[in-house]
């Protein structure tokens, strides 16, 4: 056999494998869906994190970011990665402590203002809670982010893999992320992250 059929067959088994895990994992409760049901332990976790970080957002944006820029580039490296140790440090802690499973939940409650008001109105509901406010507008923005990077990335690989145009590619990419999240939620993507890893 040649090389592109190696190929094929590798990464084959390996999305066979990730379908796989996510049917295994299938979350059965908001809890399991969000939250992976508080089942995963910290060594798993750790390197479900790992894998995130060491993804085609980190490995082709910051490699290019890095070519292009030179030493200034590394910046945004650090950044990258000093943001994943103080939102592990600082914030994830207390998500779980507070019992919500997003970042905006969690700042709403933690800085609430009584609310008072018409529930419709949207305006009033922002004046209410601005903390609130902030972190979905900071959530949406930063989750939109590494969303372009990551997708980019799954692009060129499928673009190249199967010999398809980059809109095409994501959109096979796409595909098969959503089958896996949605089939098994945190807790299929936390166990196809540990897959990765390995």
């Amino acid at each position: 056999m040649d090389v592109q059929a190696w190929t094929y067959i590798i990464v084959g088994i390996t999305f066979m494998l990730y379908i796989g895990i996510a049917i295994w994992s299938k979350a059965n409760s908001t809890n399991e869906f969000y939250i992976a049901g508080k089942g995963v332990s910290p060594l798993a976790n750790g390197m479900a994190t790992a894998a995130d970080w060491m993804s085609a957002a980190s490995f082709i944006s910051m490699a290019g970011l890095i070519a292009f820029l030179g030493y200034g580039g590394s910046v945004f490296l650090m950044g990258w990665t000093g943001g994943y140790v103080l939102l592990a440090l600082l914030l994830a802690p207390y998500l779980r402590k507070f019992g919500h499973f997003t970042v905006p939940d969690f700042i709403g409650d933690r800085y609430n203002v009584a609310y008072q008001g018409d529930r419709n109105d949207l305006w009033s509901r922002v004046k209410a809670n601005p903390a609130r406010f902030v972190a979905v507008v900071c959530a949406i923005f930063v989750s939109f982010t590494y969303v372009v990077g990551q997708m980019k990335g799954v692009g060129v690989v499928f673009s190249r893999f199967l010999d398809v145009s980059l809109t095409t590619g994501v959109f096979i990419g796409m595909a098969i992320v959503f089958i896996y999240a949605v089939l098994g939620g945190m807790k299929g993507i936390t166990w196809t992250q540990v897959a990765q890893y390995w």
